[in-house]
């Protein structure tokens, strides 16, 4: 095998100014189709080669420049649908609403232009060290920062593309961002694999990156968690209550009856029905007779009701997003992780001007205690999340182990028929994936589904249709290794690797594939 220098400058030409700023922004606009509903997911792996090209050679003010370029086109296809919640369901003027949300696309394409800067700054010179170590560790922490600085937005996580990939079999080990890791060092391995000086070092690279990619394979086949006790039936009621009249007072009874004609069917049927979020768009103390009648119905049809309501008391000013069980027992969670802007203001003081241009109904929750009870569903401990609680491992993985399988309730009216639900639904699959239970993801639109243990959609809905989805749960027992240590290894890892990375930049030494 030929030693190859570690420093080794790539072989490929450097494009002119002009082409590398206008190839670093199509390979960004191309970037989500690698995710759901696409899900063309070897473009997360090749796209970013561009950026390989683009930025190696580069100054580091450029470097940066492309790196925003990239993002904007990532963001600026891949969250349009922000425009959609605001302009069009929070009443906000479209000057408004597009304002507001290239703000956020700015925000996010900050990620990769800080990725170019520090690179071309700090990082080493092109070769093996910067493509395989520096690289991956460097996207992969700062797509971690990005899940929790300033509230955290993790949306469209390189990750999130792989869940029908080998690298996807990763996550009960190292969660999305581990995965993200391993997409980078793929890119990393293929620019080495095209930037090596003869056949034989390619050769050696290119089998170097086959048997990553076996290995992750082999890795999903070993369980970490494995069925426990009887299969529930479950069956989720998609109510697909228009999101303009949702919220109108004289709406409630013909949205409770719908919810109960098509639940009532399903008794006998089923062991747990599942609403959607806020499918009961009112207080919880507003409708307890209706919940009471209902839950005395469930208990003599041995069903469990899980349904997502608003909670809270006007005397004491406190509000939460809700779920609550209904049936054998009567059980609350309260969501932890609140959409900002969507569901509280953050730094109200200076984002108060946002609440005079945007009308949200709900929009004064608080987030409800760190740790909290589980509830009780067929019998069995549930893991409950609530909409943008998906999008957190994190958050997920606080039931576990003790949680036999999920619930997560969302209302994904708000984007109408664009990408955002379907992405929603492959994090939700990541979810499951990650933590080794299933899931039933209820929503008042779609796309509702019941996803298995391995984050396989077992049943799904139609968009856009009052529609039950039926199908089986299994309860799983067992603790995947992301379920037990979250994020933790892998942040050591990049650590690693990028002391690892930087370091070797500073020798003239050599290695081989």
């Amino acid at each position: 095998m030929p030693i190859i220098p570690l420093a080794t400058m790539p072989t490929i030409p450097h494009p002119s100014p002009l082409i590398g700023n206008l190839s670093a922004l199509l390979a960004g606009v191309a970037m989500p189709l690698a995710f759901a509903p696409f899900g063309y997911w070897p473009l997360a792996i090749l796209l970013p080669i561009i950026l390989l090209w683009v930025w190696d050679g580069a100054t580091p003010g450029r470097a940066a420049l492309r790196g925003g370029l990239f993002g904007m086109g990532m963001f600026g296809f891949g969250i349009y649908w922000i425009y959609i919640s605001l302009h069009d369901y929070g009443n906000a003027p479209a000057p408004f609403a597009a304002l507001a949300t290239s703000l956020v696309i700015i925000t996010m394409a900050l990620y990769p232009t800080v990725a170019g800067w520090l690179l071309n700054r700090w990082g080493p010179p092109p070769g093996p060290a910067r493509w395989l170590l520096v690289l991956p560790a460097l996207w992969s922490l700062l797509e971690w920062v990005r899940s929790w600085l300033f509230t955290g937005f993790p949306w469209l996580a390189l990750g999130y593309s792989q869940i029908d990939s080998p690298l996807g079999q990763l996550a009960p080990y190292v969660g999305v961002f581990g995965i993200n890791w391993a997409v980078l060092l793929s890119t990393g391995l293929l620019w080495t694999v095209l930037n090596s000086a003869n056949w034989r070092a390619r050769l050696g690279w290119a089998g170097l990156l086959v048997a990553f990619w076996v290995a992750a394979w082999g890795l999903g086949i070993i369980r970490w968690t494995e069925p426990t006790g009887p299969a529930l039936r479950v069956a989720i009621v998609q109510g697909n209550i228009g999101q303009e009249i949702k919220w109108q007072p004289g709406q409630l009874d013909d949205t409770l009856e719908r919810y109960v004609s098509l639940s009532l069917s399903e008794h006998g049927r089923a062991d747990v029905i599942v609403w959607p979020e806020t499918a009961i768009p009112t207080f919880y103390d507003d409708v307890v007779p209706f919940l009471d009648a209902l839950g005395e119905k469930a208990r003599q049809d041995h069903v469990d009701y899980v349904t997502g309501i608003p909670t809270g008391s006007w005397e004491k000013l406190i509000f939460h997003n809700s779920v609550v069980s209904v049936g054998q027992t009567t059980h609350f969670y309260h969501k932890r992780r609140l959409l900002p802007f969507g569901e509280y203001l953050p730094l109200r003081w200076f984002f108060q001007f946002f609440r005079d241009w945007v009308t949200i109904p709900m929009a004064d929750f608080l987030p409800g205690d760190r740790v909290q009870p589980l509830l009780r569903a067929g019998g069995q401990p549930v893991g409950v999340s609530i909409c943008f609680e998906a999008v957190f491992g994190s958050e997920i993985r606080l039931a576990l182990p003790e949680a036999t399988w999920l619930i997560n309730v969302s209302n994904d009216a708000w984007f109408k028929d664009s990408t955002a639900p379907h992405q929603h639904l492959q994090i939700a699959q990541m979810r499951a994936l990650e933590v080794g239970r299933e899931m039933a993801r209820a929503t008042n639109t779609g796309v509702s589904a019941l996803i298995d243990d391995r984050g396989r959609i077992k049943a799904r809905g139609p968009q856009f249709e009052a529609v039950v989805v039926r199908g089986e749960i299994r309860p799983h027992s067992g603790q995947t290794p992301y379920a037990q240590f979250g994020d933790a290894p892998v942040l050591i890892l990049i650590t690693l690797a990028l002391v690892m990375g930087l370091l070797l930049a500073r020798r003239p030494a050599k290695i081989g594939p």
